[in-house]
């Protein structure tokens, strides 16, 4: 009897324990929920957000560098001793052949990511100004999962190639969403500035440390850990996403304008001007990184460590570069042209010395200062195509920045198939000299961009928000008295009382549009 009792007794007190522990747990949600939804903070985390989803696509766009290409070779070798078992006697020419396949493949499948996201960046940008930039970055994250699932566990050149292309897919969304959601939570000049150095500096970072990071990992764990690892931090960030951002709840986008459409924007003289600075600014990166390897090997007869090794100490310059950038960007908001044109003279410069080099040591001097002018562009000129749509146009990001991912794609779309063929046709003194020179002789047109700061939101915003024509008698007064003294129209008071228009000049004092310019 004693021990029913105690029974009894003990399962109200596990009861009660439970529930405590659950209406904590729920306390501490809510809490989380609060801390989540607080306008700071939740800029804060989105730029977590992105600067990750930044990061894992330029690791897995770096990190199959010296992965695939001995994976391949190793497949190839496979199906040549297969061959050479069949027919042994035209051993010679399928070595040859099989030879410029290969490298043919390796240009292929590196330049197919860039391909494929040029050509979806069109149509992702528009897509991001439709329906906002939660839905899309959502999207990419889980192409891009997929994509690193399926690299993987890929076991044939065409399961490679479907991997590769899928990411290009991912990033067309997932990039262009997640830059453009900064500019529209980071409105003031100074902080998107700064909140796009930071996205910058993790983009190098992930370039510039997969390298090494899928080397060391393939050579001691196996060719999958790498991209599994990859695809766990890809998981987490999308977890994230759906969390704070709610990209499927039912909310409507309350009063989003209508965002111009993508040709406008590359027709603008302005904008055209910077995606020309991002795309020749990219290019010397781009050119150099399929075709550095070899030039090491036959100058400086390079052990491999030092090639696996050559692009990360500029990743130093690149964050000092993004660094400066940002305080100089804060301290003299009017110079951003100025900034953009010394890098890409740092960038021509360092080119052009690139061939003069005789050791590891010295190369690293040009590299460097390849990456530091990068920088440069870069941090100077995103925020400005930000400025750029807030005052020319409509103030939503997805296609303009879907331009700057083109811009970009094209250098290293072009990099991986033309770098190896001018440097086979022309040589590699004549490929950097080049190269430099176009950055040099791009500088002075930056000079079009030194009066942007100075103007002023034109009408078109206004019109836009207003294009479903008005909702009330006061929109509808406003709307037509807008219209009339565009055309030159004045209102006056007649001997009735009643108000009119008349044809004559208005002053800047009686111009309900004296703010717009």
């Amino acid at each position: 009897m004693e021990q029913e009792g105690t029974t009894e007794g003990k399962a109200p007190n596990l009861a009660q324990s439970a529930a405590s522990k659950l209406s904590q747990m729920g306390e501490r949600t809510k809490q989380l929920g609060d801390v989540i939804q607080d306008p700071v903070r939740q800029k804060r985390i989105i730029l977590v957000i992105v600067c990750i989803v930044l990061l894992l696509d330029n690791m897995l766009y770096m990190v199959i560098v010296p992965i695939i290409p001995d994976y391949l070779e190793g497949l190839q070798k496979a199906a040549d001793r297969a061959q050479d078992a069949a027919s042994h006697s035209n051993f010679t020419n399928v070595t040859r052949e099989t030879k410029g396949n290969f490298d043919l493949q390796i240009g292929v499948l590196f330049a197919s990511k860039a391909i494929l996201q040029l050509l979806v960046n069109p149509l992702s940008g528009t897509f991001i100004d439709r329906v906002g930039y939660d839905i899309p970055l959502f999207i990419g994250l889980n192409v891009m999962f997929l994509s690193t699932l399926i690299f993987a566990f890929a076991d044939n050149y065409a399961t490679l190639f479907l991997a590769r292309s899928m990411q290009g897919l991912g990033s067309a969304f997932a990039d262009t969403s997640g830059i453009a959601l900064i500019a529209d939570r980071y409105t003031e000049e100074k902080e998107r500035s700064k909140a796009l150095g930071i996205a910058l500096a993790f983009i190098s970072f992930g370039s510039l440390a997969a390298p090494p990071f899928g080397g060391v990992l393939y050579q001691f764990a196996g060719r999958r850990v790498p991209f599994l690892i990859l695809a766990c931090i890809c998981l987490a960030d999308g977890i994230m996403c759906l969390a704070v951002l709610k990209p499927f709840s039912s909310r409507e986008r309350e009063n989003m304008p209508v965002g111009t459409p993508i040709y406008k924007l590359m027709i603008d003289p302005y904008i055209a001007v910077v995606a020309g600075a991002l795309t020749v600014c990219n290019i010397p990166l781009a050119f150099l990184e399929p075709t550095i390897a070899s030039w090491m090997e036959e100058n400086m007869h390079a052990s491999q460590w030092e090639i696996g090794m050559t692009w990360f100490p500029s990743f130093f310059p690149h964050v000092l570069g993004v660094y400066l950038t940002v305080k100089l960007a804060a301290k003299y908001p009017h110079l951003q042209w100025f900034y953009g044109a010394i890098g890409m003279v740092f960038i021509g410069a360092s080119s052009c010395t690139v061939p003069a080099c005789k050791n590891f040591g010295q190369l690293m001097i040009p590299l460097c200062g390849i990456c530091f002018g990068i920088a440069f562009v870069d941090t100077a000129l995103l925020p400005t195509l930000g400025f750029l749509v807030d005052v020319r146009h409509v103030s939503v990001y997805g296609s303009v920045y879907a331009i700057a991912d083109i811009s970009y794609c094209v250098a290293y779309a072009l990099g991986p198939v033309v770098a190896g063929q001018i440097v086979h046709d022309l040589g590699f003194v004549q490929l950097n000299l080049g190269m430099g020179l176009a950055n040099m002789l791009y500088a002075p047109a930056l000079l079009l961009l030194k009066n942007v700061t100075s103007m002023k939101p034109s009408f078109s915003e206004r019109n836009m928000l207003l294009e479903d024509g008005p909702t009330g008698l006061y929109d509808t007064i406003k709307m037509e008295q807008r219209e009339k003294k565009r055309k030159g129209m004045c209102t006056t008071i007649n001997e009735n009382g009643i108000e009119t228009f008349v044809q004559r000049s208005c002053s800047e004092e009686e111009s309900s549009g004296g703010e717009y310019a």
